[in-house]
C-alpha cells in the first residue's frame, strides 16, 4: 500500500503541472463542444459527457491524492449515472436536481485542488497559468449549478431561460453564466428574483476582481522564486 501511495506521489511531482492543462482541455471541450452538440439533440454526447467526467475523476486524483477530493468526485459521479438512467425513464426536475448537485461537487472540488496547485510556492509554469484559467471556468460551473438550484425552486427567478430537464439546459446555463461571470449580458436571459440577482451580482464581482487578484498573485510566487535562486 505504502509502495502505491509512493508510485502516486512520483507521479503527481511529474505530471502534476501537465494536469492542469489537460484538465483545463477537458473543461473546454465539455462546456464548450459537448454540451452544445447535446443542445442539438444528439444524445450520443451524452456517452461522451460521462467519458470525460470519469478522465476528470483521475485528474482530481493525481493532483491532489487527497481521498477526499477523490469521493467526492466519484459520489458526483454516481449522481451523474443516476441522474442520466432516470432521464431515459422519465425526464423531471429529480434528475435536473441531481445533474445540478453533481456539477456543483465537481466545480467545489475542482476548484479547491487546481487553486492549491496554481497558487503554491515555486516558479510560474506555463501549466499553473493555465490552472489559473481553470479555476476561472470552475467557477462558471458552480454559478451555473446554483442558478439551476434557484430556477427549480423559484420558477419565474430567470427570464428567457426555463427550468426543465432539457438536452439544452446545460448549454443555456453556461452561456449565462459567462455572461454574468465576465459581464456582458446580451438582455436575453436576466435574473429577476431578488436571490438570482445577489448570486448574479457574486459571480460578477468575482469576474472583475480574479484576473487583478491572479496577477498579483501570480507576479508575487515569481519574483519569490527568483529572489530564492538569487
Amino acid at each position: 500500500m505504502k509502495r502505491n501511495w509512493t508510485s502516486i506521489g512520483e507521479l503527481r511531482k511529474r505530471w502534476g503541472d501537465s494536469l492542469l492543462t489537460g484538465l483545463t482541455a477537458l473543461i473546454m471541450i465539455m462546456m464548450f463542444v459537448i454540451a452544445p452538440l447535446q443542445a442539438l439533440g444528439l444524445f450520443e454526447f451524452q456517452i461522451f459527457e460521462l467519458l470525460l467526467a470519469l478522465f476528470l475523476v483521475g485528474g482530481v486524483f493525481l493532483m491532489s491524492g487527497s481521498a477526499i477530493a477523490v469521493t467526492a468526485m466519484l459520489v458526483a459521479l454516481a449522481m451523474i449515472v443516476t441522474g442520466g438512467v432516470l432521464r431515459l425513464r422519465s425526464p423531471s426536475i429529480l434528475d435536473l436536481n441531481l445533474f445540478a448537485g453533481s456539477w456543483l461537487i465537481v466545480g467545489i472540488t475542482l476548484a479547491v485542488t487546481v487553486a492549491r496547485a496554481t497558487f503554491a510556492p515555486g516558479r510560474v509554469t506555463y501549466h499553473r497559468v493555465i490552472g489559473a484559467v481553470l479555476l476561472y471556468l470552475s467557477v462558471a460551473v458552480i454559478f451555473s449549478a446554483l442558478y439551476t438550484f434557484i430556477g427549480t425552486l423559484l420558477p419565474n427567478a430567470f427570464s428567457g431561460m426555463k427550468m426543465e430537464d432539457s438536452p439544452a439546459l446545460a448549454n443555456q446555463l453556461i452561456y449565462f453564466s459567462f455572461m454574468t461571470l465576465t459581464t456582458t449580458g446580451y438582455g436575453d436571459v436576466a435574473p429577476l428574483h431578488p436571490i438570482a440577482r445577489s448570486l448574479c451580482n457574486l459571480e460578477a464581482i468575482f469576474g472583475q476582481l480574479y484576473p487583478a487578484t491572479l496577477l498579483a498573485r501570480l507576479v508575487t510566487l515569481e519574483i519569490t522564486h527568483s529572489d530564492q535562486d538569487s
